[in-house]
């Protein structure tokens, strides 16, 4: 998830843990200590686009990982902090604040390597948006309380009500996903694969993306008293023997399309009207737009070089206008 979540959510388990009298230095520990696996950002490469893409929420996010994690937080803290804290202690409150860094960032659909190096797989269970306000929120107030309060019961409380949440937003998830099955029967459709995730800071509107007989689907589905279903776009799969005969499969072209490939599971595209961009389908700024988020360039010019990754984050006043809509449960020009 975002930043400040993962910092929050790390303060509120390192005070779940806490001595009445650690209570406030421990929030602290757990603030800094639940941001260390996101130090992944870092690993980055100009020549290489794709790296930061593949190793970020990769090795430092796998439960194999905490108490390393744990540690290099305790050595980053144990100067400024040794003769206010046992090591033990110091080492503890590190500990859970890294605990869940891998956790809460499998519940999105980025999804992260929880299990490397047993499994180099990146899991997603598309529970929860990468930003959620009701999630943050609640640990932000159940930290502050029990700091003011030098108290471990309200960030206890705060853990079970995210919890609880996360519940929900599973629940949110199945709901819709059986909707998009329904709707896929409609069309008389065979759902080959399927992903269902939230779309931006809330649990109500979901974009779905299927595949059917090698075309995309994207559509979005509004679940909240009632259900409401938007029909979206549709985009042929990627297939580089059809579209790219001529490559080389020796290339670095060709091998920077398999990376890209695996990242996105699969769910590539051609950008639309741009058949030298292959994007991301599982990700679009329009909930059921077929435009990605990100693609890469494809030059057979120059098949020796790494591919360039592009992003596309700007949204029109329409695209704004059309996404307050669904989530509203409104009716739009689709």
């Amino acid at each position: 998830m975002d930043i400040l979540t993962q910092s929050v959510l790390g303060a509120a388990l390192a005070q779940t843990v806490a001595k009445r009298t650690h209570v406030r230095i421990a929030t602290t520990i757990g603030l800094i200590a639940g941001v260390i696996a996101d130090a992944d950002i870092f690993i980055s490469s100009e020549s290489d686009p794709l790296l930061s893409l593949e190793f970020h929420r990769h090795f430092t996010h796998s439960v194999f990982f905490i108490p390393v994690g744990a540690g290099l937080a305790f050595l980053l803290l144990w100067p400024f902090l040794r003769n206010k804290l046992s090591a033990s202690y110091l080492f503890l409150y590190c500990f859970m604040g890294y605990l869940l860094s891998g956790f809460i960032d499998a519940c999105t659909s980025y999804g992260t390597n929880l299990l490397w190096p047993l499994k180099n797989i990146r899991i997603s269970w598309h529970i929860i948006s990468i930003v959620d306000p009701l999630f943050t929120i609640t640990l932000i107030i159940a930290i502050i309380t029990g700091y003011k309060k030098n108290s471990s019961f309200f960030s206890r409380l705060g853990i079970l009500l995210a919890g609880c949440y996360l519940l929900f937003t599973f629940s949110q998830m199945k709901r819709a996903e059986s909707h998009i099955i329904q709707l896929a029967a409609q069309r008389e459709h065979t759902i080959e694969k399927i992903i269902v995730k939230p779309t931006i800071g809330n649990a109500l509107l979901w974009r779905s993306i299927y595949l059917s007989n090698e075309t995309f689907y994207v559509d979005a589905v509004r679940v909240g008293l009632s259900k409401r279903v938007y029909q979206g776009g549709t985009i042929k799969k990627f297939d580089i023997m059809k579209s790219f005969p001529e490559l080389d499969a020796n290339s670095q072209l060709a091998e920077d399309i398999q990376r890209f490939e695996k990242f996105s599971d699969n769910y590539v595209s051609q950008y639309p009207g741009e058949p030298s961009l292959l994007g991301d389908i599982r990700y679009s700024i329009d909930p059921i737009g077929i435009a990605p988020l990100w693609a890469i360039k494809i030059d057979l010019d120059n098949t020796t070089r790494h591919v360039k990754l592009d992003n596309y984050r700007y949204a029109s006043k329409k695209v704004k206008q059309q996404f307050i809509d669904m989530l509203m449960g409104k009716s739009i020009n689709e």
